[in-house]
């Protein structure tokens, strides 16, 4: 596993694409048990090379109801993106992740990580990625309809302070979808 972390860490495939060169950023150990597939770092995790560090972040392990220690320690959480490296800023908000890099290394890291109950797919890359054909006709209903890719998959909307609005719209999301995710959270960290 250290070889191939090592390995996304040099990558080198995009760099012609990148205007902020690259920096892939990638958290996972061989133990980790659950899975965190987001879109791409953003401008600050680029900076820092720290996974989620920022707003969205902190939304995210309010969330998932874990602390700093419990979302950063790899042998709980594998930290991964559709694309490693920030793919820079469009007239929307952050470009779309690379797409070479979740064909590259998502299946070496997932032969790599045998203890893994449980992966997040965060946003609408991840979600058409991962569940194909299965993923409902927007975001909004895939997220609704989480129960039906469970146990395998739990599906989010990004945790960005700009999803505010669509939270305020959405209410189950908060009453029915959260407290499930938290329980499940705490039952795979928690298991003896």
């Amino acid at each position: 596993m250290e070889k191939l972390l090592n390995e996304i860490r040099n990558c080198k495939v995009c760099e012609e694409y990148l205007p902020h060169g690259c920096n892939p950023i990638i958290s996972a150990s061989k133990k980790s048990k659950i899975v965190i597939i987001g879109q791409a770092p953003g401008r600050k995790v680029h900076d820092s090379s720290i996974p989620w560090n920022d707003k969205s972040g902190d939304n995210l392990r309010e969330w998932l109801g874990v602390d700093k220690a419990t979302f950063y320690n790899p042998d709980n959480f594998a930290i991964v993106g559709m694309g490693f490296c920030y793919p820079g800023t469009g007239k929307s908000g952050d470009l779309p992740p690379r797409k070479e890099c979740a064909p590259l290394w998502h299946p070496k890291l997932q032969s790599e990580m045998n203890d893994v109950e449980l992966t997040i797919l965060i946003g609408q890359y991840a979600q058409k990625y991962y569940l194909g054909k299965t993923a409902k006709r927007s975001l909004t209903e895939t997220v609704e309809y989480f129960h039906e890719y469970l146990p395998k998959f739990f599906v989010l909307p990004h945790p960005s302070p700009r999803n505010n609005i669509w939270q305020s719209k959405n209410r189950w999301f908060s009453s029915e979808v959260l407290p499930n995710l938290k329980e499940r959270v705490n039952t795979i960290l928690n298991k003896i």
